[in-house]
C-alpha cells in the first residue's frame, strides 16, 4: 500500500495501480524500455491491472515476466468495462493511468487519475478526467515509486 496524506487533496491510501497498455505503456503494440522492471517494482506495493482493448493484440505476450494481472477486453463499450473494473477494486484505493478517450471512465473513478500523453497523444476528455499529466508511463510509475513527488503536484 502506499498511503499519503496531500494538503488539500486529502489521503490516498492506494492498494491497486490500474493502467491501459497501448499508448500508455506501449508504443504501436511494443513495451516501451524499462516498463517491465518499473512494474514489477511498483507491484512490491500496489496490484498492478493492465486493461486494455489490446489494438495491436500483443498485450499478453508483451507483459510477460511482470508481476500484474491482465485484462483483455472484448466486446463493446470498453470505457464502461474499464470504469466497471475500477470500481469494482473500491476506486478510493485506485491509482490509474491511460491516455484514450476509452480511459476516460477508469481515470474519473479512480481516487488519482494520470494521463499519460506519448506520440499517440491523449485525448482532451482522459486529461480532463485526470488529476496528473505526466509525458511518460515511466514519470506515472515514479510518481507511486516517489510518493513525495505527488504530494509536491497535488498539494494546495
Amino acid at each position: 500500500m502506499i498511503r499519503l496524506d496531500i494538503q488539500g487533496f486529502g489521503i490516498l491510501e492506494l492498494r491497486h495501480f490500474v493502467t491501459d497498455f497501448s499508448g500508455t505503456l506501449a508504443e504501436d503494440g511494443v513495451l516501451l524500455p524499462g516498463i517491465k522492471e518499473r512494474l514489477n517494482e511498483l507491484s512490491d506495493h500496489l496490484t498492478v491491472h493492465v486493461i486494455t482493448s489490446d489494438t495491436f493484440g500483443r498485450a499478453r505476450e508483451e507483459l510477460k515476466g511482470i508481476t500484474c494481472r491482465v485484462q483483455v477486453l472484448e466486446g463493446e463499450r470498453h470505457l464502461l468495462q474499464k470504469e466497471t473494473y475500477v470500481r469494482a477494486l473500491g476506486e478510493d484505493g485506485v491509482a490509474a493511468a491511460g491516455n484514450g478517450n476509452n480511459d476516460t471512465g477508469m481515470l474519473k473513478a479512480a481516487r488519482l487519475g494520470i494521463c499519460v500523453c506519448m506520440k499517440e497523444g491523449c485525448s482532451m476528455a482522459a486529461l480532463n478526467a485526470s488529476q496528473v499529466l505526466v509525458p511518460s508511463p515511466m514519470d506515472a510509475i515514479d510518481l507511486l515509486l516517489n510518493p513525495k513527488r505527488l504530494t509536491a503536484t497535488l498539494r494546495m
